[in-house]
Order: structure tokens, then sequence, then C-alpha cells
């Protein structure tokens, strides 16, 4: 059995979705960073755990033909690029894997209609944004740079790939400036000093650039000074901005803003849209690849202009906004109000008349539909890292869309969501890989899925209470209790029984679900031995 500090000879074979090569040793696996798959090298052991260990790169004997000269001298130190020591071609067929092995081992998937991934123009210089973090080093100077991975120790740093080089001017301008104003540095720990982040962004159709400096207090030392030192040193810069964090938190940006020079906002032009953009709001971070990310929605979408397209999870629009000179309507739902505040201006600012944006989660956006008459014909969805709430789901599945249009930022997530989505008879059609960030491990995902067509079909009249899932029935769906009973003790139950097993346990409250239509009606019950079977379930998914 292996232990923490030995060493071992091995080969590096696959790669983690952290992006950290695996080997074993013992039959353990091993994780190794800063690796590329067929590295042969000695690796000294970090941490064990129960089932798998973490190892350290101790020496390299032969190199793996993927490798490549990294271009970054702080890119392991500071962790945010896992991929800049391989070559970019052998960065995409390890982020197309990512996401078929996720597909297949966590969906159980086969046969995986898988496009080829859209690669990113350039691997360097694409980020439209960045938030520097501000400490003080051991002989009490400003740095400023990047977090070293899972620690809040700061690398300080003068220059990073991943972003345009009109920042790391301004970034210098700003050091200038502290070193002769004698502005304080915000002491995390002990919530004192005053300069917390430096955070940017400009607009790469544009070319506007807002330096915004994020400080513990309303005032600064030297205000105009900072705002000639930058002028000169970015004549790009549009606009500089206070804003305001006096919490202890790891928030970066607080809620208020004060203008110190120019405008609070930055527009820029995406997929033909042009947009406003301030500090707090939401705007994908590689432009280029978030227009490739949006064409390929819109392929898979298939708008006509007649039908009506709801863009679930919308945030500030973009996507839905891309979209709707093509549908016939667009509506968009987003829980966060400030977000739907922006989307509404969005399309006021570019003229799209035939959309409306409702505040409100998935539940709320289908009642007011249903309620309406209205059915969407292609439904969007963009949801956070977690992905779907079960009862999204199954309420865009009530809905009855012909197609549904995934986009992801999680393969994980998405492969247990398509689950669902399968066993509430959709198909997958497509999935396309897209790599937003070049270099760092994420990867996004599209996918299209279609309603199955069916030769029988029985119509129903939904509900809409039913869409109001009580905190039990969110965790299971009828479909996972049934595959749950029969896996473990060999039974087929129907709906109907667990709905009875479910009323009996106190998960469903709601009056007519699965009740005869006439009082003389009668009902087969569940027999004993399922019901004990489905009560096991329901224990399992920890609904009762």
């Amino acid at each position: 059995m292996i232990k923490k500090n030995d060493l071992f000879e091995a080969e590096i074979t696959a790669m983690t979705a952290e992006g950290s090569g695996i080997c074993r040793a013992d039959g353990m696996a091993v994780f190794v960073p800063g690796t590329a798959v067929g590295d042969r090298c000695v690796v000294r052991v970090v941490k064990v755990l129960k089932k798998y260990a973490f190892g350290r790169l101790e020496e390299l004997l032969t190199p793996s033909p993927d490798r490549t000269t990294p271009d970054c001298p702080i890119a392991g130190p500071c962790g945010g690029c896992v991929y800049r020591h391989i070559t970019y071609e052998a960065e995409l067929k390890i982020k197309t894997q990512r996401v078929r092995d996720a597909l297949e081992r966590i969906g159980g998937f086969e046969n995986i209609p898988m496009e080829p991934i859209l690669g990113a123009p350039s691997r360097t210089r694409y980020r439209n944004k960045c938030q520097l973090p501000i400490g003080l080093s051991k002989n009490g100077e400003m740095q400023m740079g990047f977090y070293a991975v899972n620690s809040h120790r700061i690398i300080d740093t003068h220059t990073c790939l991943l972003q345009p080089e009109v920042f790391d001017r301004a970034a210098e301008a700003f050091r200038a400036w502290q070193k002769l104003s004698g502005e304080s540095i915000y002491d995390e720990a002990a919530h004192s000093g005053v300069l917390r982040h430096l955070y940017m962004r400009c607009g790469e159709k544009s070319g506007e650039v807002l330096v915004c400096i994020v400080a513990n207090g309303a005032k600064l030392h030297g205000e105009d000074l900072l705002v000639k030192m930058l002028r000169e040193a970015v004549p790009e810069i549009t606009g500089i901005v206070l804003n305001i964090n006096r919490e202890r938190t790891n928030v970066v940006l607080g809620r208020e803003l004060r203008t110190l020079w120019g405008k609070p906002t930055i527009r820029d032009t995406l997929c033909r849209l042009e947009f406003e953009i301030s500090p707090h709001a939401f705007y994908q971070v590689n432009r280029t690849q978030a227009e490739a990310l949006y064409n390929k929605a819109a392929e898979y979408a298939g708008l006509t202009g007649a039908e009506t397209l709801l863009d679930l999870y919308c945030g500030t629009g973009t996507i839905g906004l891309s979209m709707a000179s093509r549908a016939k309507k667009l509506i968009g739902a987003e829980i966060i109000p400030a977000a739907v505040e922006n989307a509404r201006k969005n399309a006021a600012h570019n003229h799209v008349t035939n959309a409306e944006f409702l505040c409100g989660d998935a539940k709320d956006a289908a009642r007011i539909l249903y309620e309406r008459g209205e059915r969407p014909d292609v439904i969007v969805i963009d949801p956070p890292r977690k992905g779907c709430d079960a009862a999204v789901i199954s309420t865009i599945a009530a809905m009855r869309p012909t197609r549904v249009v995934y986009v992801s930022c999680d393969p994980a997530t998405l492969a247990r969501d398509l689950k669902q989505f399968t066993a509430e008879d959709y198909n997958i059609e497509a999935v396309t890989p897209v790599d937003m960030f070049p270099g760092t491990a994420h990867v996004e995902t599209v996918c299209l899925l279609s309603k199955l067509k069916s030769t029988q079909h029985i119509e129903v009249e939904l509900d809409m209470d039913e869409l109001d899932l009580t905190d039990a029935e969110k965790k299971a769906t009828y479909q996972e209790i049934k595959n749950y009973v029969l896996e473990h003790c060999g039974l087929k139950v129907s709906n109907l029984y667990i709905a009875q097993v479910k009323q009996k346990c106190g998960i469903i409250e709601r009056e007519n679900y699965n009740k005869p239509k006439s009082e003389d009606a009668r009902q087969p019950q569940c027999p004993p031995e399922k019901e004990k079977a489905i009560k096991e379930a329901l224990k399992h998914f920890g609904m009762i």
C-alpha cells in the first residue's frame, strides 16, 4: 500500500476533470497535476485517501508527444491554466473525451451523436474581464494577481496571457499610483485597510475599457492622481469607478458604485446586438466563443419565425435575444430581478419588440404561460453549474416543447439531467462541446433534445398544481423510483402504486392526484410486498 512521500515510476494514462494526469500505484489511482497523457515520470505521493491519492511530478523520464513548452512562468503556482504545457489539439481531445465520459458513465448513454468540439481561434488574450485580489507581501509591499490553487495566497502577477494587454497597462499604472498615494491595503483577517480588488472590463468590438477599484471605504487618497495616471497609461479607457465593499465577504463587488471619471459602463457587440455592461452585469467572458456557442444553440433551436421560444435561466437575456429575430415570440424567465431588468433594457436598446421577460423560476413561467394558453415550441436552458432541479425538468416536459436546447457549463450535471430528460420521453439528437476557456479545465456543451414521436398518445389536462412539488417530491422522479424498485427488489410498480404509497406517507397532498373519476370507480390497491419495496425506495431517496 502506498504512503505519503513514496516515490514510484508510472505512465500517465488519462486526465481528471480538473486537468490532473492519472496514473496508478499498487492498484490505486494517483492524480498528478502538470502532467500529460503519455508522460513516463517519477511521482512523489503527497496525500493518500481511501480510494485514491494525490501526487507531485518529481522527474519527467519520457515526455508525452502532446507536451509543449509553457508560455507562462506562473501557470503552475497560479493554477488557473492547467493545460498550458500541452498542445491545443491535445487539450481539445481531452475536453471532448471529458464530455463523452460524463455522458457514458453518469448518464449511461451509448452511441452519443457527438459533433466536433468548437475550438477557439486563440488560446491567449481572450478574456474581457479581470478581477485581481490585492494584498500585502511579506516585505510589506502591495501584491496583486491571482489566488494560488485552493488558497487565498496571492501569486503576484504582472501579466496574464488570458487577458488583453490593456489590462496589464492599467494594472501597472494602478501599482504606481498606490506607491505614490500610500493608500492602504485591505487585510482580510483584520478587516482593515482600503484596497481590495482591481476589477477591469473591456469591449472586444468596441474597444472601450472600464477600470473599477473595489475598496473597503467610500474614498481613496489621491483620486485625481489615480484618474490622471490611468488615463495616461490607457488612452482607451472610457470609465473609472469606485466600488464600495465594506462587508466581511469573499464576494468581490459591493452594491454601491461611485464614478470617478467617464461613464460607469462599457458597450460591446455580441451576435449583432449591442449590450451595455456595468461592473455588476453578466456578460460572456470570451465574446468570440460565446458567438460560436450561441450560433450552435440557434442552429439546434431550428427556428423558422413561427415559434414561441422560452429562454429559461435567461440572465440578462443574451441567448434569447440573439435568437429573437428568428422566433415569433421570445419569453425569458430569470429569478434575479436585476438581471430581468437588464434583459428588458437590452431588448429595448436593440429594438427587439417580440420579447418579454418574467421574473421567477421555471414553475412561475410555466404557470403564467399555461394560464395565458401559450405553449413554447422550443425551450432553451442555460442553468448554473449545479444543473437543473428535477422539478424544473418535469415542468419542461409537462410543457411538451418539440425541442429543448440545453447549454451546460458542467458535463457531469448535464449527463445527470439528460438522463431524466430521456426518462421524460426526450431523445438526444446532437451534442457539441465548446471550448469557451482555452488553457483551463472548463468546457461548455450544447445539446439538442427532441420530443419522441409516438403513434399512440393520451390527451391529458395538466393541473398546474402538479407543478408545485413538495420538497420531498423534488428528490426523485417516478421513473427513478420505478428503476430503484426493479433493480433492488425485482418488482415492477406503476405510477398509481407509487402515488398511493406517497399519499400514505404524507408526501402528496393534492386532492385530485390519481383520484377516480366517479365515487363508484374502483382503483387497484398496491400489494403489501410492492408497498414495502416502494417505501424502501422513498427512504433511499430521502423522501421519508
